[in-house]
C-alpha cells in the first residue's frame, strides 16, 4: 500500500511514457493501478500480429492500429476517470521539444533502439526533468533512474555494441551462418530490391575485379526481353556460381581455408518451375503484399523444417519472382523488414545457398529469420516486473527521495538468493560529453574526407544528433531546418560535397568545430587531428574519434549485443542474438568499486573474462554476468555516498 504522501504525489504527477509496446503495455496498466491520472504517451509504431502474444492491451481486430491510441483506449475501459493522451508520432518529431518536456514532472521510457533513447536523455538533460529508463531481453532487465547533476545520465557510460566483422569476411570468406545472412540481408537483398545506388557489387575481392564492373553492373539489370524466370536464373547463376568461381581462382586465400563450391542453377533448379496446385499465386482481396508468401506458393509448410538445397533453391527463384510479379512498385525502395514474410523467405532461401556453398549447416527459416531480424525473444513476466520497477523507483523521483534511488537488475538465476538486484546509481561522469561538456577528438584526413563524411559518420552516427549545426570559429559550415533560405540550402549542401580543408573556412589539423543539435539543447567542441593514413579494416571510416562513450563489443562481457545505433561500415553487424523489436536491453558499466546493495550486502562487479577468483567474490559462481567493467578509466562516486 502506498502512504498518504506517496498518493499525494502520484495524484498531483503529469507523466511522459516514451513506448507503447511491451513494456509500455505493463507498464501504462500499472500506472493507471496506481493511481496516476496524467499520463502521455509517444508511440510511432502500429500494431503487428507478432506482438499480441506479449502485448496485452492489443487483439487482432487492432492489427494496423496506434499502439498508443489503442493502448489509452484499453486502459481507459477499467481506469475511466483518468487522463491518457496518446501521440501517434516519433519522439524526435520538433513537436516534442524542450519546452514540450518541461511540462512533465518524470519521464519514462519503454523505447527500442539506442538513437531514440539518446535523443529523449538529451531533452530531459536540457529540460530538467528526471529519466527513468528500461530495457529487457528474455529473462534479463533493468532499470535506471537519471536526475541532471545527481546522476549518471544515459550516455554516462558505454553500452554494449553488436559484434561487427569486416566486410571481405562478409563477401568472401564467410565461416558462420550469421556472415551468410548477413551477406543476404544486406547485399544481395538490398542490391535486388533496394535503392538503385547501392555501392556494393556483390563480388569477391580480386586482382581483376574493377575490370569486371561493367559485366556485374549489366547482370543485375532485368532486360526488357527478359522474363522473370531468366533474369532469376541468371541472377542464381551469378552470386552463387560465377562469383564463387571467381573467388576459387585467388589461390592464395584458399590455402588454409575449405574451398567453397559453385552452385550453379542447372543443378539444383527444375527445368520448369510449378506452383502450388500449377496456378500463380493470387494476392489476398485486401491487398496485403506483404503476406504474400514462396512457401505457400510451394506447398512448404513448417517454418521449423530444415529445406534441403534444391528447396532453399526453389524458394530463392520462388521468392525473386513474386517480388517481381506482385510487387514490383516497391522493387528501389524496398528496406528488410523482418514481418515481411517473403523477404524472410527470400534471405534464408539465399544465405543456405551460400552457407551449402562454404560448408556451412544449414538453417530454418525460424532461426534465419531470428538471426536477420535481431530477435531474443520477449517474455511477458520480465516486462510486468520492470514495468512495476519503472513506477517504484518513479514515486521516489516524484518524491526527491534521492537517497532511495536504485539501478535495478532483473537477473535470470538467483545471485545470493535474488532476482532482483538494487545498485546505488553513480554521480555523472566528468568525462561525458553530454552532460558534462567534455571535448571531443577527431582525428581525420582534412585533405580525403569530406564535411558529409563528418556529418554521417561522426556528428549522426556517432554521437546522435538529429538536426546538426557545425561551426568553425565565427564561421558556419553546416547547418539544416525547415526556416533556412534557398541559398543557405544550396549553400549548405555544396559544403557537404567539400574535404574539410577545402570549406571556406577549412579545417586543418588544430582547428575546434562547434556541433550543436539545437532540438535537444546539446553543444560539443570537437578538436581535430591531421591523420595521413587509417587501417582499412579496423578503421574502414577512416576517422577516430576520442573522448565519447564508444560502444563495447559485445564479445567482452558475454552478453547479448544490442542495437547501439546506425553503422557506418556497409556491413559490419552480426545480429544473432540481438534484442526483440520491442524491449531491448541496455546493459550499464559499472565500474570495479564495490556498489552497497539495498540489504548492506555488497557486490563487486566483475568482467565474466578475469580470474575465477574475483568472479567468486561476487556471489560464487558467474551469474552477475551482465555488470561489465568501466572503461572510462574515471574513479566514480554513488550518489549520496
Amino acid at each position: 500500500m502506498t502512504s498518504e504522501r506517496q498518493q499525494s504525489a502520484i495524484k498531483g504527477a503529469k507523466v511522459l511514457m516514451v513506448g507503447a509496446g511491451g513494456i509500455g503495455c505493463e507498464l501504462l496498466k500499472t500506472l493507471a493501478l496506481s493511481g496516476f491520472g496524467d499520463i502521455h504517451i509517444i508511440d510511432m509504431d502500429t500494431i503487428e500480429v507478432s506482438n499480441l502474444n506479449r502485448q496485452f492491451l492489443f487483439r487482432q481486430l487492432h492489427v494496423g492500429q496506434s499502439k498508443a491510441k489503442v493502448a489509452r483506449d484499453a486502459v481507459l475501459k477499467f481506469r475511466p476517470h483518468i487522463n491518457i493522451t496518446p501521440y501517434h508520432a516519433n519522439v524526435k518529431d520538433p513537436d516534442f521539444n524542450v519546452d514540450f518536456f518541461k511540462q512533465f514532472n518524470v519521464v519514462l521510457n519503454g523505447l527500442d533502439n539506442l538513437d531514440a533513447r539518446r535523443h529523449v536523455n538529451r531533452l530531459c538533460l536540457a529540460s530538467g526533468v528526471p529519466l527513468v529508463e528500461s530495457g529487457t531481453t528474455g529473462f534479463l532487465g533493468q532499470v535506471t533512474v537519471h536526475v541532471k547533476g545527481r546522476t549518471e545520465c544515459y550516455e554516462c557510460q558505454p553500452k554494449p555494441a553488436p559484434k561487427t566483422y569486416p566486410v571481405c569476411t562478409i563477401t568472401s570468406t564467410p565461416s558462420k551462418f550469421v556472415h551468410c545472412v548477413v551477406w543476404a540481408k544486406d547485399l544481395l537483398f538490398a542490391k535486388l530490391f533496394g535503392p538503385r545506388n547501392q555501392e556494393n557489387d556483390l563480388n569477391v575481392r580480386s586482382s581483376d575485379a574493377s575490370s569486371l564492373s561493367k559485366q556485374i553492373e549489366d547482370v543485375f539489370v532485368r532486360k526488357d526481353d527478359e522474363d522473370i524466370e531468366q533474369y532469376g536464373r541468371k541472377i542464381f547463376d551469378h552470386v552463387f556460381g560465377y562469383n564463387i568461381e571467381l573467388a576459387l581462382s585467388n589461390e592464395d586465400t584458399w590455402k588454409n581455408r575449405s574451398r567453397p563450391r559453385p552452385i550453379y542453377g542447372k543443378d539444383v533448379l527444375p527445368i520448369e518451375f510449378v506452383h502450388q496446385n500449377g496456378k500463380e499465386l493470387k494476392v489476398s482481396a485486401a491487398g496485403d503484399l506483404s503476406s504474400v508468401s514462396a512457401m505457400t506458393s510451394l506447398g512448404l509448410k513448417n517454418p521449423q523444417d530444415l529445406w534441403s538445397l534444391k528447396e532453399n533453391s526453389a524458394v530463392f527463384l520462388e521468392a525473386l519472382k513474386l517480388f517481381f510479379s506482385n510487387r514490383e512498385k516497391e522493387i528501389g525502395n524496398l528496406c528488410f523488414d523482418k514481418d515481411d514474410q517473403l523477404a524472410v523467405e527470400f534471405v534464408t532461401a539465399a544465405a543456405n545457398i551460400r552457407a551449402s556453398s562454404f560448408g556451412i549447416p544449414l538453417h530454418s527459416l525460424f532461426e534465419a529469420k531470428g538471426i536477420a531480424g535481431n530477435i531474443v525473444h520477449a517474455v511477458a513476466t520480465t516486462n510486468a516486473i520492470i514495468a512495476g520497477l519503472i513506477v517504484i523507483e518513479a514515486i521516489k523521483v516524484l518524491q526527491n527521495d534521492i537517497e532511495n534511488y536504485r539501478m535495478t537488475y532483473c537477473l535470470e538465476h538467483p545471485s545470493r538468493k535474488m532476482l532482483i538486484m538494487p545498485v546505488e546509481p553513480f554521480e555523472p561522469n566528468k568525462s561525458c560529453y553530454v552532460c558534462s561538456e567534455t571535448p571531443l577528438t577527431l582525428e581525420v584526413n582534412i585533405h580525403h574526407s569530406k564535411l558529409r563524411d563528418l556529418v554521417d559518420k561522426i556528428v549522426k552516427a556517432k554521437l546522435g544528433m538529429n538536426l546538426p549545426l557545425i561551426m568553425h570559429g565565427s564561421a558556419l559550415l553546416y547547418e539544416v531546418g525547415d526556416d533556412l533560405e534557398e541559398d543557405e540550402v544550396a549553400n549548405y549542401a555544396a559544403n557537404l560535397e567539400k574535404v574539410l580543408s577545402g570549406l571556406p573556412s577549412p579545417v586543418v589539423g588544430g582547428t575546434i568545430l562547434t556541433v550543436e543539435d539545437l532540438q535537444q539543447e546539446l553543444k560539443c567542441s570537437i578538436s581535430v587531428t591531421h591523420r595521413e593514413e587509417f587501417d582499412e579494416e579496423k578503421e574502414p571510416d577512416r576517422m577516430v574519434l576520442s573522448g565519447w562513450t564508444e560502444a563495447m563489443a559485445a564479445e567482452k562481457n558475454g552478453n547479448p549485443p544490442v542495437d547501439n545505433g546506425a553503422s557506418t561500415s556497409s556491413v559490419s553487424h552480426a545480429p544473432a542474438t540481438e534484442d526483440d523489436d520491442d524491449d531491448v536491453q541496455i546493459i550499464p558499466s559499472i565500474t570495479g568499486k564495490k556498489r552497497k546493495l539495498d540489504n548492506s550486502e555488497e557486490v563487486m562487479s566483475v568482467a565474466p573474462k578475469i580470474k575465477r577468483k574475483a568472479a567468486e567474490e561476487v556471489d560464487g559462481n558467474n551469474d552477475i554476468v551482465m555488470l561489465d567493467d568501466d572503461n572510462s578509466g574515471n574513479s566514480k562516486d554513488k550518489v549520496g555516498a
